[in-house]
């Protein structure tokens, strides 16, 4: 098996887990949006809310790590910083857009140094609005993907 060969079988398999993630992330969506805002929070809500910054991070970090880090290598680009792996992705129209996937790396950046459970509360309204974007790209990628047949 050639070498772009064994990078395709790869890239399917982390889409295949990148789905997988995007489905227990709305999920997780869908129960925090029920809990809503409140003045406290009970142990088990807090809970759902730290699951909800968990599968978001975890999400966005197959997406971007993974699945455009391999995209990248199998259209032969060179390494660039991920600044500028976003913005050449959106004129390949690889992405939707590389502003919102710099929010929503930045968010997940902001979820990884909270050490305070309470203050991903304060995350959770920008969490739930942003991942709606980060399944726009998601979706966005996959397109590409097919469309490439490779």
């Amino acid at each position: 098996m050639t070498e772009d060969k064994l990078k395709v079988e790869l890239l399917s398999q982390e889409i295949n887990i990148l789905e997988k993630s995007l489905d227990t992330l709305k999920q997780s969506i869908s129960k925090c949006m029920l809990i809503g805002r409140k003045e406290h929070y009970s142990f088990e809500e807090m809970e759902s809310f730290d699951s909800l910054s968990s599968k978001f991070g975890r999400t966005s970090d197959l997406y971007t790590q993974k699945v455009l880090r391999t995209i990248w290598i199998l259209l032969h680009e060179p390494f660039v910083p991920f600044i500028d792996l976003l913005n050449k992705a959106e004129k390949m129209d690889i992405i939707h857009s590389a502003d919102q996937l710099l929010e929503i790396r930045d968010l997940r950046n902001q979820i990884a140094h909270e050490y305070i459970p309470e203050a991903i509360t304060d995350l959770i309204p920008d969490v739930l609005e942003i991942s709606t974007d980060l399944e726009q790209n998601i979706q966005y990628t996959i397109q590409f993907i097919n469309k490439r047949k490779w």
